[in-house]
């Protein structure tokens, strides 16, 4: 299967490092022209400079509408066009209801779900404009199951597999696919940072390890291989498709 994205503009939010890192160096590998989007400015010029091909760092908050239109307005400048948006950036928050704070709740939920709906709400009319495009949302398996001591995760990634559905339907007719990508458990640094802060970290990554068939986490590059592969055009009849990169975890 040949994945060729020759001169096609790809936007990846939270591409400074783990799965939106890999998923730009891959897009990039694979002849696109890649926009990193990210808060943070160090790492993100550096993962720019440091991708194998055509990769260009933009400074993004994604839980703003000014930062999202300041972007789009700095892509169409450079290349007056935009064919894939990969909505990846996210964060991560351990707890169940009652001990989940309101602040924790709503930053978890204007990074994960508001930034991907203001991402797509503003980068979308740019793809109508030529009746063509592909919008990959990173869902994960905790937005399909229901994951303990970590309710707001899980509900901001159950509300992306939501929105994927939605938005698929609604721009169908429009050349428009929208598709999402459920990681398991990856080794990236959002889960190598909580890890650390758990009082027998390598306890814990055993236990993340044994719970699912393949008894191992997934790698960066895995979930990339499989964001690719739903943005290319060797899947053009998939839209409002979730797959499952996940180590069997959610198949028992």
């Amino acid at each position: 299967m040949n994945i060729d994205f020759t001169d096609e503009v790809v936007i990846v939010t939270g591409a400074a490092r783990g799965i939106g890192k890999a998923a730009a160096e891959a897009f990039a590998e694979s002849g696109a022209k890649v926009i990193i989007g990210d808060i943070d400015a160090k790492k993100g010029k550096k993962a720019a400079d440091s991708i194998n091909g055509e990769a260009t760092f933009i400074k993004l908050d994604v839980s703003s509408s000014k930062s999202v239109v300041d972007l789009v307005k700095k892509v169409n400048e450079m290349y007056r066009r935009i064919d894939i948006l990969v909505n990846n950036a996210g964060v991560f928050y351990t707890e169940n209801i009652v001990d989940t704070p309101e602040e924790e709740w709503d930053k978890l939920m204007n990074i994960n779900l508001r930034g991907a709906y203001l991402c797509s709400h503003y980068i979308i009319p740019e793809m109508l404009k030529r009746q063509s495009g592909v919008v990959i949302n990173i869902a994960s398996e905790a937005g399909l199951v229901g994951i303990g001591g970590q309710v707001a995760y899980n509900v901001s990634k159950a509300g992306i597999i939501s929105m994927t559905k939605s938005m698929a339907v609604d721009f169908a007719d429009n050349g428009i696919r929208v598709n999402a990508v459920c990681p398991g458990t990856t080794e990236t640094p959002l889960f190598l940072n909580a890890l650390k802060k758990a009082d027998d970290p390598e306890e814990l990554r055993s236990t993340y390890e044994k719970i699912r068939p393949l008894n191992r986490l997934g790698k960066p590059e895995e979930i990339a291989g499989a964001i690719l592969a739903m943005a290319s055009k060797n899947l053009a009849y998939a839209t409002g498709s979730v797959l499952t990169i996940d180590g069997g975890y959610t198949a028992q």
